[in-house]
């Protein structure tokens, strides 16, 4: 399988949030350079590709002097209705079941495809998680990036489309794991065990620990 550029990626990922996630409609401006390299975790050189592929794709316009825009005449069409998932108010059980279907075999995927970079980069957001546990600092974004790039690095369509209803999960988890200790330990615990089977390209070793990690977060949260 042909191994995607970071700027596609993360062009992509921008796609998602204008279709999917709805965060930026037709005619609306996107955060400036330094806000947006800093949410996707990337180099505003990155950033600056990935938008120059929807410019030039009809998706985003830049105006010299004030900014990139989603252009006016952008028709977004309903994505095969995933995105409607996100309005179904689902309990954290419900949440929890999806990510143990849809996750593990997200991670081992990511293990067999992913490009070199999109494992650096996956590592780099594990790391970022971990240094926000530490500092106590809030995690989520964090937490959404490091999870999206595993599923982005499946390099299967539909399975990004589905972030919005795992997003939902991560971020109940995260408020859930602020007075559960243990569950914190684990994430770091399980995290590193994650990234570690990735960059060792092993599918089912990465498999396994994504389970184990969605078990752990079940069974200290608990999430019945």
């Amino acid at each position: 399988m042909e191994k995607r550029r970071l700027s596609d990626s993360i062009a992509d990922d921008i796609l998602t949030m204008i279709t999917i996630e709805k965060r930026f409609l037709p005619g609306e401006k996107l955060p400036n350079e330094n806000e947006m390299s800093e949410e996707l975790h990337i180099s505003r050189t990155t950033l600056r590709e990935a938008v120059r592929i929807l410019a030039t794709n009809g998706i985003l316009e830049i105006r010299r002097g004030k900014g990139t825009y989603v252009r006016e005449d952008l028709k977004l069409d309903e994505n095969g209705g995933l995105q409607s998932l996100t309005h179904v108010r689902a309990n954290a059980h419900d949440l929890y079941e999806m990510r143990l279907i849809f996750e593990p075999e997200a991670a081992f995927l990511a293990a067999e495809r992913a490009s070199d970079e999109e494992i650096r980069r996956i590592l780099s957001l594990g790391k970022k998680i971990e240094t926000a546990i530490k500092e106590k600092k809030d995690r989520t974004d964090a937490e959404r990036a490091f999870h999206k790039a595993i599923a982005k690095a499946t390099h299967n369509e539909f399975m990004n489309r589905l972030m919005p209803v795992i997003y939902q999960a991560i971020d109940k988890g995260v408020r859930l794991s602020e007075v559960k200790h243990k569950a914190v330990i684990d994430t770091v615990a399980d995290h590193k065990l994650i990234m570690e089977f990735l960059e060792n390209r092993n599918p089912e070793g990465a498999r396994n620990a994504m389970r184990i990690h969605i078990l752990h977060a079940v069974e200290e949260l608990g999430i019945k």
